[in-house]
């Protein structure tokens, strides 16, 4: 195998996609940002965390689907929510951000944030 050869083979093997980085870091409460940086929660209801891959709360998790859209002054993104071991059906959310963070909104009318971001 010449190294031209080589190069080619190595070049074509598939490497997993990763998910597009649309917001500037992870966005959330206190207990939030602390999981993002350590992956340990102390298990407070107080738990909300807002990153690429989706939005977690205490009692829910909602993964996002898809690309998201630019707004005005947020993004709009297909979300999948499992609220205490139920699965919900797949809802558009907007995501808006504001001097005090990002909040994520669902078209039942529920709000989560402003999250400000983690540091």
């Amino acid at each position: 195998m010449t190294i031209a050869s080589a190069v080619l083979a190595a070049m074509s093997i598939a490497v997993p996609a990763r998910a597009a980085t649309f917001l500037d870091g992870a966005y959330g409460s206190k207990e939030g940002c602390t999981y993002a940086k350590t992956g340990e929660s102390s298990g407070v209801d107080d738990f909300l965390l807002l990153n690429d891959e989706g939005v977690t709360t205490s009692v829910s998790a909602c993964e996002f689907k898809g690309a998201p859209k630019k707004t005005a002054n947020g993004f709009t993104i297909k979300a999948q929510c499992d609220a205490e071991g139920e699965v919900g059906p797949e809802d558009t959310v907007t995501i808006t951000k504001s001097a005090k963070g990002y909040t994520v909104s669902f078209t039942d009318g529920t709000k989560l944030g402003p999250m400000p971001k983690c540091r």
